[in-house]
């Protein structure tokens, strides 16, 4: 009798272990056709997601109508929560660019600064600009502000864009309303605002570090000759007529980020309930906050500029196109990470997980630098892990969730190479060669993903 229930035992152990090597085979599968398709087939990462969300669940054994109806349920859902606000953030960005209030904040900026300060100011505009723009939007942007700033203060083009451009990617990577944090927050389910609040914490050292301490350093040994062909581009002080002031421009680009952390401050301090904690959490609620600066932006950017309600319209509809892309390879992540959570997957790695004693905050990051290593995306490696570890999350603290949240983007930052859009974009613009865009930008993409986990790992000891 107890051979014929040990027999069984077994047997229910090789049925259980066969099965959990078939999901880790399926997961591995997935990705692997992810990151193929887009780094040596060349496809868009939208299809290439759906194209190995469709991999993994055929190998883990789903039904394939399930398999459709799980991947198109994850997109909406995702697209409904993260698609909205990256609309919203767009809108944003684009009236502080037409309205000439981004054009105001950068010359305020750089004319109340010295030759030494100068790398530090760079660092609080892209800072500042990067907070509603996306990465590429905000180079496009600052770029030609850098090349003209280093020519009039004859000082090297890399001490001067090395922090501008710290201080965009670590906002991309750690900062909502960023495609990727907020997808990240989304899948994980953690608190917005505390993951906004601790996202900075971490974003203000490492941006100093990587920025005009690395700045420094690198533009001694990496000489470049003037971009002068992108002179011509920078903003035209006589562009715009009426500009807003530099107070209302900043209070545009600061506004969200207050009306996000008044949630936080309502469930610290006040009653569930109370009529302070629900005016707070309406107006703390991502989409609601997003919206209202929109609205307000409309009337103190758009208005204030003078333009008329028909330029208004223009200026907000044609921020839309540029994002399509981005909210359909965001909605088809969620599709992904919906896969992983039905075909059993996500529950196989939290018990690997488990039984290597391997903390999520340790997970998110590895399996994030590993995608985006082989894929060059910082949004899906992102959206990839945080599906991943998702499991991991739910009885973590709601500090410790975040922190979660923030590791998996800092591990998307790490080793930007040639199969990355912004190395090219980043290359053309300072006109360097591959070698030294290597030396200077994939540097300081490495470097912000080291020293942001590493003061992430240094939070998780105190929250």
């Amino acid at each position: 009798m107890l051979s014929s229930l040990n027999g069984f035992a077994l047997a229910q152990s090789a049925t259980w272990s066969a099965h959990d090597a078939r999901l880790l085979t399926a997961a591995v599968a997935g990705i692997a056709v992810i990151v193929l398709l887009i780094s040596w087939a060349k496809l868009h990462p939208f299809l290439s997601l759906a194209l190995g969300a469709t991999t993994l669940g055929v190998v883990a054994g789903m039904p394939f109508g399930d398999l459709v109806d799980t991947f198109t349920e994850g997109l909406g859902s995702t697209v409904g929560d993260v698609g909205l606000l990256v609309a919203l953030g767009a809108m944003l960005g684009k009236l502080l660019t037409d309205s000439g209030g981004a054009e105001r904040v950068v010359e305020t900026v750089l004319g109340r600064t010295t030759r030494k300060t100068l790398p530090w100011a760079m660092v609080f505009i892209a800072s500042l600009l990067g907070l509603p723009m996306f990465f590429e939007v905000g180079v496009v942007l600052l770029v030609p502000v850098v090349v003209m700033v280093a020519a009039r203060s004859e000082q090297p083009v890399l001490r001067v864009g090395i922090p501008a451009l710290a201080g965009l990617s670590i906002l991309h990577g750690l900062v909502p309303p960023h495609p990727g944090p907020l997808a990240a927050v989304d899948a994980l389910h953690v608190d917005l605002g505390l993951t906004l609040a601790l996202g900075i914490v971490v974003a203000i050292p490492t941006a100093i570090i990587a920025g005009p301490l690395f700045g420094s350093y690198i533009s001694q040994r990496v000489d470049l000759p003037p971009a002068t062909h992108l002179l011509g581009q920078t903003p035209d002080q006589e562009e715009h007529e009426h500009r807003p002031s530099f107070l209302a421009a900043v209070a545009m680009l600061l506004l969200p980020v207050v009306l996000m952390l008044c949630k936080s401050v309502a469930d610290l301090t006040l009653t569930e309930g109370s009529l302070g904690y629900t005016i707070l959490d309406t107006i703390g609620t991502p989409v609601v906050a997003m919206m209202l600066t929109v609205l307000i932006a409309i009337v103190v950017l758009g208005t204030g500029a003078r333009f008329s309600r028909n330029k208004i319209s223009d200026v907000v509809g044609s921020s839309l196109p540029a994002i399509a892309g981005i909210i359909l390879i965001v909605g088809a992540g969620g599709g992904f990470k919906e896969t992983l959570v039905e075909s059993g997957v996500n529950e196989m790695i939290t018990d690997l997980a488990t039984g290597a004693n391997l903390s999520p905050l340790i997970l998110g990051w590895l399996i994030a630098v590993g995608i985006r290593v082989a894929t060059g995306s910082a949004t899906v490696a992102t959206i990839s892990a945080a599906g991943m570890v998702a499991p991991m999350v739910t009885e973590l603290p709601p500090a410790q969730g975040a922190l979660v949240a923030l590791a998996i983007g800092s591990g998307s930052l790490i080793l930007s190479h040639v199969n990355d859009a912004g190395f090219w974009l980043v290359k053309e613009y300072f006109g360097m060669s591959v070698g030294q865009t290597l030396k200077t930008w994939t540097a300081m993409e490495t470097l912000l993903s080291l020293v942001s986990f590493a003061a992430i790992l240094v939070l998780s000891v105190f929250v």
